[in-house]
């Protein structure tokens, strides 16, 4: 059984508060929409809780377990924050792939939505952003992960004709069926690449569960982590979870630093028990099966689709003003809007708009920096509402 632990890293360029009152200046558009006090201020806590100490945690587990690999996802976004703002994380994440046993994937450059754009010319340029500012770190793997694991037979399709070997989705009950996500599979229309299934409920019970003390398993242990891991039949167990997980969204008086220490030491105790990347489970085993996903599905929310960020009306008309200033703004060829549509795009912007109810809403407002969905929403809709006339005041030209 091979083990393959996944973290995704990323935050977002968090907007401005912007008034639709707010007079033109001569900064760029992206000083203009984005707060870069705040970003760096945020960037600056989750690295001094998460970044810096748990690549310091693995850096050591590396070098005292020959047989340890990792994986990470880092989207464009998160790098650029970490260049302007705090050198050290970059540092720290270099450090990490000269051991040569940590491979980092491939992914939309502003973390977007752009793999539901009609035109996937965007999604690939992204994808394309992404690879040449991740070179800088590592050579990226020749698996995708899409925003938000977003998948579906046509992302899987597109993925496939652009050379990757693998893509990673969420292990849905109901696409699986009555089938395990311990295995690896085909997917509908395709040839050649492989869908990596998330084991959503391993991975769930450490990044939502570890700190949770009315969760029937609590204290989560390592040995008893490394024991549900070996009692699983199949070929692979892909556990992917925010990388925030640690220090951040369980702090460490959690004991969630420990919990990571002490399970590299536990899971080797079982011998078919085996560290593997999502590249090299892609290359060495061979699919049991096809998926099946006619329609986007993603890991967020109980509903496992496109919801949480195109689930209301504010959310949809958004991203269609986004979507139908693609061909203008490229037209205009002025790197200062490409720029800031494009960070425009990042999915949290839309994430921060969702209006659901219960445990879902606590998630989104947990992750937002507005008191509500409408204060987010009137803020991005002002700024786009500025884009689009900074567009056409520069089409008059």
């Amino acid at each position: 059984m091979k083990v393959c632990f996944y973290f995704q890293v990323h935050q977002p360029m968090r907007l401005a508060p912007f008034s639709v009152f707010s007079p033109p200046d001569s900064t760029s558009l992206f000083e203009r929409y984005f707060d870069s006090s705040l970003n760096k201020q945020i960037l600056d806590k989750v690295a001094s809780k998460c970044y810096l100490p748990t690549n310091s945690l693995l850096l050591e587990a590396l070098e005292q377990h020959p047989d340890l690999h990792l994986s990470f996802s880092i989207t464009g976004v998160f790098l650029e924050q970490a260049r302007l703002y705090n050198p050290e994380v970059l540092e720290s994440f270099k450090a990490l792939a000269k051991t040569k046993r940590v491979e980092f994937l491939s992914e939309t450059y502003y973390h977007s939505l752009s793999c539901l754009f009609e035109d996937k010319k965007e999604f690939e340029n992204q994808i394309e952003l992404h690879r040449l500012a991740l070179s800088d770190i590592a050579a990226p793997s020749d698996v995708l992960r899409n925003t938000e694991a977003m998948f579906s037979n046509g992302i899987a399709s597109f993925a496939e004709r652009l050379g990757y070997s693998g893509i990673m989705a969420e292990g849905l009950d109901h696409m699986l069926g009555w089938r395990s996500p311990t295995y690896l599979y085909s997917v509908k229309g395709c040839s050649k690449i492989k869908a990596l299934l998330r084991h959503y409920k391993l991975s769930d019970d450490i990044g939502y569960r570890f700190s949770q003390k009315s969760w029937n398993e609590w204290p989560l242990t390592a040995p008893k982590y490394a024991k549900w891991l070996s009692e699983l039949s199949g070929d692979c167990v892909n556990l992917f979870m925010d990388y925030e997980t640690f220090g951040e969204h369980h702090w460490a008086d959690t004991g969630i630093f420990a919990f990571l220490r002490s399970l590299f030491e536990e899971i080797p105790k079982y011998k078919h028990l085996q560290y593997s990347t999502p590249s090299a489970i892609a290359r060495d085993i061979a699919p049991v099966g096809e998926v099946d996903a006619p329609s986007v599905i993603s890991w967020a929310d109980a509903e496992r689709d496109t919801s949480a960020w195109l689930g209301n009306e504010m959310q949809r008309s958004l991203f269609g003003e986004l979507t139908s200033l693609e061909n203008p703004i490229k037209a205009l060829n002025d790197p200062d809007l490409l720029r800031a549509w494009r960070h425009l795009q990042n999915s949290d912007h839309l994430y921060y708009c969702c209006t659901k109810s219960l445990s879902d809403q606590d998630v989104h407002n947990y992750f937002s920096p507005y008191d509500s969905p409408f204060d987010s929403y009137i803020n991005y809709r002002n700024i786009v509402e500025d884009l689009k006339g900074q567009v056409d005041a520069r089409m008059k030209k």
